[in-house]
């Protein structure tokens, strides 16, 4: 499944490199825009958010959610061959 993860981080300073090394080890992970990443993982959004929880702070938002094959935007080619390569291979 691939999840989307976005994030509104407040506090200003904080070292967050737990959290975005704990969204890394949750699959293989695409992250081009600030403050989401996509990632191809075999867990649940509450999965993933068990394993994001313990690194933020009580008042930053995060949403974990799936992606369907109902998407669209303005993104770099890459970012579109990551996305549909997995889509795909969920497909089949």
């Amino acid at each position: 499944m691939i999840v989307s993860i976005n994030y509104d981080l407040k506090r200003p300073g904080q070292n967050y490199s737990a959290l975005y090394n704990a969204i890394k080890a949750c699959g293989s992970w695409w992250h081009f825009l600030g403050s989401t990443w996509l990632v191809d993982t075999t867990l649940s959004a509450q999965g993933v958010w068990d394993r994001l929880a313990p690194h933020l702070d009580k008042n930053d938002f995060v949403l974990v959610i799936g992606v369907t094959r109902d998407y669209q935007g303005q993104l770099p080619q890459d970012a579109w061959a990551w996305i549909n390569s997995r889509a795909a291979k969920r497909a089949a």
